[in-house]
């Protein structure tokens, strides 16, 4: 193993992982991005991502099948973006994510739309959400944060990596879904009706705005019908993932209505 351990942080590959995890640029132009993680990178693999180099710390027991190259703590460190990533981290290439890519099994989708979500936090927590849902689509419009930014793959635990995501220009996904006919549902307090009170049981899109300046107007014009979460309190909003997770479940709820309560509830 000796012979293989990199001990250098100036080493040029170890330079190159730290620079994928900075550089939205050089993601975009290699094609490559860093995931960390035993548990990430071996989501990553069975969604069919391709690993294209493999590090692991000395001290560490790893599962992959991969020919790792070892490095010492003092280089991991010196790569890791986060802290408890147990040792281990990959390279992998990014995948396609072209709006004319995605594939509906169903009649009746349900699909969430995010204009220009800036936080990398919020929009991987909104993938968690999706993929603990099982949405089948999440579509990043006029994207302001790349999806394989290193914050979004954390709060996604990996959920980026097995939802369906495109992204494309605001004007393009409108035009998808009226294609498909799939209703467009868009979140605004004004001229809305309470969220609870619209069927999504059928095809369906959820859009999201910031939470600074909220949708765009060609968004509230091209919407189907406008629903909105109810504020009870001082505050007039919710933070986007929260919103996105409320509206999704609800969603959820009414495609799944026959419950089985236990005896005790009966």
């Amino acid at each position: 193993m000796e012979e293989n351990v990199i001990t250098s942080t100036q080493n040029a590959r170890i330079k190159h992982v730290v620079a994928l995890q900075q550089k939205s640029s050089l993601r975009r132009e290699e094609g490559l991005f860093v995931v960390e993680g035993q548990r990430e990178i071996e989501h990553c693999i069975a969604c069919g991502y391709e690993i294209v180099e493999l590090f692991v710390l000395d001290t560490t027991n790893y599962t992959c099948d991969i020919e790792p190259t070892f490095v010492t703590a003092q280089v991991y460190e010196k790569m890791a973006y986060r802290e408890s990533t147990e040792g281990i981290i990959a390279v992998a290439k990014v995948k396609s994510h072209k709006l004319h890519d995605l594939k509906f099994n169903k009649q009746n989708p349900l699909v969430v739309v995010l204009e220009s979500v800036e936080k990398p936090g919020n929009l991987g927590a909104i993938l968690r959400t999706a993929e603990a849902a099982n949405v089948d689509a999440v579509i990043v419009c006029d994207p302001l944060t790349d999806i394989y930014n290193p914050n979004l793959i954390r709060a996604s635990i990996g959920g980026v990596f097995s939802v369906s995501v495109a992204t494309c220009a605001s004007k393009e996904c409108i035009e998808f879904l009226k294609a498909n006919k799939i209703r467009i549902l868009t979140a605004q307090l004004q001229d809305s009706y309470d969220y609870y009170d619209y069927d999504m049981s059928h095809a369906t899109a959820l859009v999201m705005g910031t939470e600074s300046t909220g949708l765009s107007q060609q968004w509230r014009d091209a919407a189907d019908v406008h629903i909105r979460i109810p504020m009870l309190g001082r505050l007039d909003s919710l933070n986007v993932s929260v919103s996105t997770a409320i509206l999704i479940y609800e969603a959820v709820r009414q495609r799944n209505k026959v419950y089985q309560y236990p005896d005790s509830r009966m």
